[in-house]
Formats: C-alpha cells, sequence, structure tokens
C-alpha cells in the first residue's frame, strides 16, 4: 500500500486522480468504486451519500454518487461506464463509513462496466500511484 501524506492507496486499486476515485475489479467481473483517502481528506466527514439507483446506466465520467459533508457537496465521478448492479446501503444509512473504512465498508457503488479492458487504462494503478497523487496533492497545495 503507497501512503502519500498520511493518504492511503492499496497498490492493486485503480484509480482517477482527476476525480478522486477508486475502483477494484472483483471476481465475478463487477468493479467496485469508492472515494479515495485523499479525496475524504479534502471534503472532510460524509455526512450524507446518495447513490444512484441499481439500473442505471452510466457513462464514463458521469455521476454514480452525490456526497456530502460539513463544507462540501459534489458529484463522484465514475471512472468507467456500465450499469450500475448494487448500491452500499450501509453507507447510506451511516456515511461515516466512508471516512472509516475508504477501501472496503465505505465502498459506494458495484458496477457491471461497459469496457473494462479499454476504460481500465485511463486509470492509475500500481507503482505510477505514488508520483500520480503526489503531482495532485502538490497542485492542491496539499500537505506542504
Amino acid at each position: 500500500m503507497a501512503t502519500i501524506r498520511g493518504c492511503d492507496f492499496p497498490d492493486d486499486y485503480f484509480y482517477s486522480v482527476e476525480h478522486n476515485v477508486w475502483a477494484r475489479l472483483e471476481a465475478d467481473g463487477t468493479v467496485t468504486l469508492g472515494a479515495t483517502s485523499f479525496g475524504l481528506a479534502l471534503a472532510g466527514e460524509i455526512v450524507s451519500c446518495m447513490p444512484k439507483r441499481p439500473g442505471r446506466e452510466i457513462e464514463l465520467n458521469r455521476a454514480v454518487a452525490t456526497l456530502e459533508s460539513g463544507k462540501w457537496v459534489d458529484s463522484m465521478k465514475s471512472p468507467i461506464s456500465g450499469e450500475i448492479v448494487a448500491i452500499n446501503e450501509e453507507v447510506e444509512a451511516n456515511p461515516a463509513l466512508i471516512n472509516q473504512d475508504p477501501y472496503g465498508a465505505g465502498w459506494i457503488v458495484r458496477m457491471k462496466p461497459a469496457n473494462w479492458p479499454t476504460e481500465s487504462t485511463l486509470l492509475v494503478t500500481g507503482p505510477a500511484i505514488a508520483q500520480a497523487f503526489k503531482i495532485r496533492m502538490d497542485a492542491e497545495g496539499f500537505g506542504i
């Protein structure tokens, strides 16, 4: 796991650095999405999570959920296109889970990807994670 300026990034996940979203390919071919620890550090404590409903087709870089903190409201953009097949009802009831365990219990939606082989190449993974997020953190003035 890469840790950059106090933010963790599991090495085997895929990241949209621009949108602070992670993606994890599951054994059944679905892809689970959530917010990065860096994005959450910027946003603060999440107080509301409103994901789009299962069955909804989502285009690349379009909203899959709306997240709200005490200082911020924004849509979580999907780093892939596809159909939402599941939402994390636990985070709807207890949005604090997103901050407490962003890469585990705090996942937000699961999707059936339309084009994972191509769209996953647009995401950052493995050794490139640290450098990509250092550049983004510098641009945001985070932890400097």
